[in-house]
C-alpha cells in the first residue's frame, strides 16, 4: 500500500459514514413528515369538531329563542275554564278535537279562536253522565299538524 492509498481510503470511510448519516436523516426526516402529517390530520378534525359544534350550539340557540305557542286551561269557576297562551308566539285558528270534547263545550260561537302571546279567552265547559269532562283536551292551530294533549284542570 502507498502513502497516495491513506488518503483515498479515509475518505472512503468517511463518505461511507456521511452516507449512513444521510440514510439515518432521510429515516428521520420520513417519520417527521409523516408526524407532522398526522398533527395538520388532527387539527384540521379538531377545527372541523369545532366548527360543527359551534353550528350546531347556534342553531339550538335560534331554536331555543324562536316564538312558540303554549297552550295550558285553568279553572276559573263551577263550569267556567280559561284558555290561555302563555307561550311568545300567537296562537291561531285554534281547533279542538271533537271526538274528546265534553257535553257542553262553548268557545266563542265557532268553537274556533285565536290568542296573541300571553292573551286568554274563558269558555264554557260541563261534562254529563254520559260523557264526563275528559282528563285533556287535544288542540290544534296554524303551524302545529298534531293535535297536541292540554290538561284539564280539576274544579276548585
Amino acid at each position: 500500500m502507498e502513502l497516495g492509498d491513506i488518503p483515498a481510503w479515509v475518505a472512503c470511510v468517511l463518505a461511507a459514514a456521511a452516507f449512513i448519516v444521510s440514510w439515518k436523516a432521510r429515516g428521520d426526516g420520513k417519520r417527521s413528515a409523516t408526524a407532522s402529517e398526522r398533527s395538520a390530520k388532527t387539527a384540521e378534525d379538531a377545527l372541523a369538531l369545532q366548527r360543527r359544534e359551534a353550528e350546531e350550539r347556534r342553531q339550538a340557540e335560534a331554536e331555543a329563542a324562536r316564538p312558540r305557542v303554549q297552550l295550558r286551561l285553568e279553572h276559573v269557576n263551577k263550569d267556567a275554564y280559561r284558555l290561555c297562551n302563555d307561550g311568545t308566539a300567537p296562537a291561531r285558528n285554534i281547533v279542538f278535537d271533537d271526538e274528546e270534547l265534553p257535553a257542553v263545550f262553548r268557545l266563542r260561537g265557532t268553537g274556533e279562536v285565536s290568542l296573541e302571546a300571553h292573551e286568554a279567552i274563558e269558555f264554557l265547559m260541563a261534562g254529563s253522565m254520559g260523557k264526563p269532562l275528559p282528563p285533556q283536551l287535544f288542540a290544534k292551530w296554524d303551524g302545529q299538524d298534531a293535535y297536541v294533549p292540554l290538561r284539564v284542570p280539576p274544579k276548585m
